[in-house]
């Protein structure tokens, strides 16, 4: 089948053990992360073949990374070496009402630098039939706007799927140049990927009657941004995962299928978490999963994203380890977390 290609910028993540708070830890945990890496990994545990395009320093702690993603079958033969370092985020994971935080320290960093006549479309997209960014990658400012819109329109003139999550970080830039940007790139995106908060801080599409720290999310509210999504860009489809934060440790878990007018709702999960950072990632990842294997059944495409993001976080760190098998056990009901003998 078709490769997978996806882009973005792979960092070294650093948490305190356990539930450990910044203020307290003297030890601090490595582990390799980011959007479109996360994808990636995903997409390789379903047995697809899924390639990872990037930029990172060409020392050890570079290798390191690109290691980590090699580990579980990542083709990383694109991923190009050179410029000053790699980027690096803290994670302090939260539990009950105490939210986790992130603190970012990526700037210059080796991919954020990078030029975008460095990335040769040609070669990257031979054999491609999808090609997946995220937010994140033109947040990084520089040269990386106009190497995604380079990406896009190259995928483009060769009838290759795009999906895009639009992944709003406040921490990387402000709301207006985000909707000035990502306005430029949304023309060529087929599949557009939100969360309950993403449409409304990137293009000012709020749904209505939600309030995402009470939890309280209605259906109704959600298929009117993807329809004013999909009436505005006009995208073949627009997935929005709904989160009803009860606290820091528990959540309700869905998501919402739009295309060709009609919304399909995947069942609710209540997830004690493990890890919630990387949800979205999870879910993008089957999501593109699904609609390869399954184009003709939204339903199941639905699910199946919302299963494997389920799985996700209940596993600790950013990359998903599930297996389409447990995914599709998940979706059709096993949901007791009994041990498997």
């Amino acid at each position: 089948m078709a490769k997978i290609i996806s882009f973005g910028e792979i960092m070294m993540r650093l948490n305190p053990p356990g539930y450990q708070r910044f203020l307290q830890t003297s030890v601090f945990e490595a582990t390799y992360a980011g959007g479109e890496a996360n994808v990636a990994v995903s997409l390789s545990n379903f047995g697809d073949d899924a390639a990872f395009v990037s930029k990172v320093p060409d020392h050890e702690i570079g290798q390191n990374a690109v290691n980590a993603l090699r580990r579980y079958g990542v083709d990383t033969s694109m991923i190009l070496r050179g410029g000053p370092r790699l980027g690096v985020y803290y994670c302090e994971k939260g539990a009950s009402q105490r939210g986790s935080k992130v603190l970012y320290d990526r700037a210059n960093s080796s991919i954020a630098i990078a030029k975008r006549d460095e990335f040769d479309w040609d070669s990257i997209f031979r054999d491609a039939d999808w090609f997946h960014f995220t937010g994140i990658t033109p947040a990084l400012g520089g040269d990386m706007p106009a190497a995604c819109l380079d990406a896009c329109k190259a995928a483009k003139e060769r009838g290759i799927t795009v999906s895009c999550d639009l992944n709003y970080r406040g921490k990387l830039w402000s709301r207006e140049k985000a909707g000035e940007v990502m306005s430029t790139l949304m023309p060529y995106v087929d599949i557009c990927i939100a969360n309950e908060e993403d449409a409304k801080d990137v293009f000012g599409i709020a749904a209505e009657n939600t309030d995402i720290n009470s939890g309280k999310l209605d259906r109704e509210g959600y298929i009117s941004v993807a329809r004013q999504l999909t009436e505005r860009f006009s995208f073949r489809a627009v997935a929005i995962t709904l989160r009803g934060s009860i606290s820091a440790s528990d959540n309700n878990w869905s998501g919402m299928l739009y295309r060709d007018g009609d919304a399909y709702f995947a069942r609710n999960y209540l997830i004690h978490l493990v890890d919630r950072v990387g949800g979205g990632d999870s879910f993008g990842g089957g999501l593109i999963h699904a609609m390869r294997k399954w184009p003709e059944d939204q339903q199941k495409q639905i699910e199946f994203a919302v299963a494997a993001s389920c799985l996700k976080q209940a596993t600790e760190y950013d990359f998903n380890l599930a297996s389409e098998k447990e995914v599709l056990a998940l979706a059709g009901g096993n949901a007791s977390g009994r041990v498997q003998r």
